[in-house]
């Protein structure tokens, strides 16, 4: 028999880490402990907080029950028999009043433990390696989510079949934590965030910000070099739009509460839509006129829970990478295929290459008429098959009110991000009743598809940061050369070569701090600036520059019209490499 799937070894281990735990304390409370991508987790109220210490001791408490190994065995029982069996533990018994009436209740068993469970598991405890099992962090964690609950504490774990496996796994983690986006923001001074001033909301730096700049003048000539117009919406609107929209009835979970503003009430947007709408509605619109694409960058706001706040992967307030597109039903076909090439562009100048779409279909409630969707849907699966794009289909996952595509790219790690979304709106056009005159003078509705390329600049910012590790192309890096003089006699060439780069377009600084020359070597590369740039009397006398290219290749003697001009280039061309 060959060895069990890796999800029934990772939800047996957590199974096996919950019995460690109820030993060690008896009074315990045990919540949930699924198997996740990468491990598994279980949920604790427990009378004190957990310490390093403890995992090393349920660690050693698990290889004891695998070695033991004990068969997990499951039971079918009656909801009094489980109400009486967890009588002592409230978070199971709030788990089996939503089992639905006419649904079995199963519990597993290993050894004392008990747990109440669909499964599936491993066949005895001993299938899981005990090398290949390990305890990774304590984290707090609301009951179901939600910070009105109780705190719980959450220990995180992976298992895996081989203890090579593991070990390959750990290495990852170490990379992924050298990467992390929130460590690196702080050391290279990008952004940071306020809990006492509003935790989810992003203060960005002058480093930060400058990257920020050039990912926002990238985008917008490329959406003018599209056919795209640029507009600028509010960022509040009276609560009839969002009653119209939907979002009141739908979304309002996720809506900051309304403020009072001459006796009416006015929300904060958590989406640009409702407003281009409003644009759309200024005039009576011709086909002559579509399709008309019009994007922002809309700055919006939605309340997050505090506990899924996470860096600027999960925040409140954020920049929408956002455009609305009108167009008939002639020209659906040609503009999803440019949308997606749109798309695949701008990830690939930003130095993404593993792109893999996923298409989402219509689900069993929806609003359109089905020749709508059916020719929406068509023209989605065409634009990624012409592309030659490799992707999955999402049978009935789409939106009640559009199919969809959505694109995941890989980063520098192999991990997977959700990022472009080419979504089919057929709501609001009825909501807001839009319509275009067609060439036989009748009013028609006209087709609208939200599109995202990056997502939100902060999110986006997030995923580019752990994709370079924080060593972002030349032309992204907010100081490109660092010139540092050997001594103070040579600071005015370095000045000199400051201005000469700076004319030409690149961010160039010279560091006439009272630092030695090696300090200030190491600063730069601490900073990760892609050149360091040393002049002293021979580069002086020859008008030439020592260069120091950001991960090793020394350069010596390189005319400085010569480096100047080549770094200029690799800005202008938006180059990956140096």
């Amino acid at each position: 028999m060959g060895a069990p799937d890796i999800e029934r070894i990772r939800h047996s281990a957590a199974h096996i880490m919950a019995d460690a735990v109820l030993r060690l304390f008896p009074e315990a409370k045990f919540a949930i402990g699924p198997a996740i991508d990468t491990g598994f987790y279980y949920d604790f109220d427990l009378p004190r907080s957990l310490t390093p210490e403890d995992l090393e001791k349920i660690e050693e408490l698990m290889r004891k029950t695998i070695e033991e190994d004990l068969p997990f065995k499951r039971e079918v029982i009656s909801r009094e028999e489980a109400r009486e069996l967890f009588k002592d533990q409230p978070y199971k018994l709030e788990i089996l009043e939503e089992i639905p009436e006419g649904e079995e209740v199963s519990i597993y068993r290993h050894g004392t433990f008990v747990d109440l469970c669909r499964g599936p598991h491993v066949e005895r405890t001993g299938q899981i390696n005990p090398d290949a099992v390990k305890l990774l962090s304590i984290a707090g964690a609301y009951w179901r989510g939600d910070e009105r609950r109780p705190m719980l504490q959450r220990i995180y774990g992976t298992a895996w079949h081989t203890p090579k496996e593991l070990r390959q796994y750990l290495e990852h983690l170490k990379e992924v934590e050298k990467r992390d986006h929130r460590r690196l923001g702080k050391e290279l001074d990008l952004f940071s965030v306020h809990e006492e001033a509003g935790p989810g909301l992003i203060y960005w730096h002058p480093k930060g910000a400058r990257i920020r700049l050039e990912i926002e003048n990238f985008w917008r000539e490329q959406h003018l070099a599209r056919g795209y117009e640029v507009l600028y919406t509010p960022h509040i609107g009276k609560a009839w739009l969002w009653e119209t929209s939907g979002h009141l009835s739908f979304y309002k979970e996720n809506m900051y509460a309304p403020m009072e503003v001459d006796k009416s009430d006015y929300y904060i947007k958590p989406m640009n839509c409702p407003f281009h709408i409003m644009i759309y509605k200024t005039r009576l619109r011709s086909y002559r006129e579509l399709p008309l694409r019009w994007a922002e960058l809309g700055t919006v706001y939605r309340y997050e829970r505090s506990g899924v706040l996470h860096g600027l992967l999960r925040v409140r307030g954020f920049t929408q990478d956002d455009a609305h597109i009108f167009c008939t039903p002639e020209q659906i076909e040609d503009e999803i295929l440019e949308t997606l090439r749109f798309s695949l562009f701008m990830w690939k100048t930003f130095g993404f290459s593993d792109v893999k779409a996923y298409l989402s279909t219509r689900p069993d409630k929806s609003v359109g008429e089905p020749e709508r969707w059916e020719q929406a849907t068509e023209s989605l699966r065409k634009a990624i098959e012409r592309e030659g794009l490799d992707y999955e289909v999402d049978e009935g996952g789409g939106a009640f009110y559009g199919p969809k595509i959505d694109i995941k790219v890989r980063d520098a790690l192999g991990r997977e991000w959700q990022t472009s979304t080419i979504q089919f709106d057929f709501n609001l056009p009825e909501r807001f009743d839009i319509t275009y005159v067609d060439a036989d003078g009748r009013e028609k509705r006209p087709y609208m598809v939200h599109r995202a390329l990056l997502g939100s600049l902060e999110r986006f910012f997030g995923i580019l940061v752990e994709h370079y590790g924080g060593a972002f192309p030349v032309w992204l890096a907010p100081v490109q050369v660092v010139v540092i003089p050997v001594s103070d006699v040579f600071a005015g060439y370095a000045q000199e070569v400051v201005r000469a780069l700076r004319e030409a377009g690149v961010r160039a600084e010279a560091d006439l701090s009272a630092d030695r020359m090696n300090a200030k070597i190491r600063k730069a590369q601490q900073e990760k600036i892609p050149y360091a740039v040393i002049v002293g009397q021979r580069e002086q006398e020859g008008r030439t520059v020592s260069v120091r290219v950001r991960g090793g290749e020394q350069r010596n003697g390189v005319a400085l019209g010569d480096f100047v001009e080549d770094v200029a280039r690799r800005v202008h061309e938006r180059s990956l490499e140096l």
